[in-house]
């Protein structure tokens, strides 16, 4: 029967009634995703190796979409305690979290290593444990043949390891030379060293000490922030330290010491940060 010929379904909808999946049924397809049914903020559990098995196991960019939609336009958490995997698994999920127009924040558990390192990176926040690590490496496969066609692999893999090194400078300022002799010999980096080269902002709350100080917490926190930004911006480390140091001598702390409070600094990062948005429309 042709499709001209087939007969009309008359369908009676009233407005408002939709189709979508039901938290319920997304759990039990993906379990990765934990929805916010009592308000809380969403939470996408990747504790998996990357890239789906032949069972059908692993943290798939199909499963992490499909529970991005689900949760929508609000802020998400991602819990990361994985051994990497897939790479170009672990890429497009890296890209789906840095897509989602909600803020993402990333803990990582335990481990995130190899393409979960990349993963990682995707966090606008990234949270890591005391007793955490980051792994990073170049990317490598299986190959056989003779010594012409494994040099043509090699090859084949340096664009690779390059991405992964503009992932990892993006978020840290480390220069990319630096960070590719990092993935050369596999580098374990734990939580505070993480925090200390920029891969990391903080630790997680657990984690974070009693007796700090709330306002000189907020405080550091302000000058992580302007720390990546002007590394996005491409400064070098010394024209960073430079201009914070600037800052802080500046503009002066309510309390009338040479010390700068939090929102002292959070000024400066937007007066900055408004600065290097005309930069960047004057010099496309």
């Amino acid at each position: 029967m042709k499709k001209r010929n087939l007969p009309s379904a008359k369908v009676s909808a009233r407005p408002g009634v939709s189709s979508d999946i039901s938290p319920q049924a997304l759990q039990r397809w993906c379990p990765e995703v934990r929805s916010a049914l009592d308000g809380d903020q969403p939470t996408i559990s990747v504790l998996d190796p990357i890239g789906a098995d032949m069972w059908g196991d692993g943290v798939t960019a199909k499963r992490i979409g499909a529970a991005l939609r689900a949760i929508g336009s609000v802020p998400v958490t991602v819990n990361v305690n994985s051994p990497g995997g897939d790479y170009f698994e672990g890429l497009a999920i890296y890209n789906l979290l840095r897509e989602h127009p909600e803020p993402v924040t990333v803990n990582i558990l335990g481990i995130a290593a190899s393409a979960a390192s990349v993963i990682a990176m995707a966090g606008d926040e990234v949270r890591i444990a005391r007793a955490g690590f980051l792994m990073i490496h170049n990317t490598w496969i299986g190959a056989a043949g003779d010594r012409h066609g494994l040099r043509e692999v090699a090859d084949w893999l340096e664009p690779f390891d390059a991405t992964a090194v503009e992932i990892y400078a993006a978020r840290t300022g480390i220069a990319t030379a630096d960070l590719a002799m990092m993935l050369d010999r596999e580098t374990w980096i734990g939580g505070q060293s993480a925090i200390d080269q920029g891969f990391a902002d903080t630790l997680l709350p657990a984690d974070m000490l009693d007796t700090a100080d709330e306002a000189g917490t907020a405080s550091m926190r302000a000058e992580r922030k302007f720390d990546l930004l002007a590394a996005r911006a491409g400064l070098t480390n010394s024209a960073r330290r430079e201009l914070l140091q600037d800052l802080k001598t500046g503009k002066p702390g309510a309390a009338g010491n040479d010390t700068p409070g939090a929102v002292d600094v959070e000024q400066g990062l937007s007066e900055l940060l408004q600065s290097f948005k005309s930069f960047g429309k004057e010099n496309p």
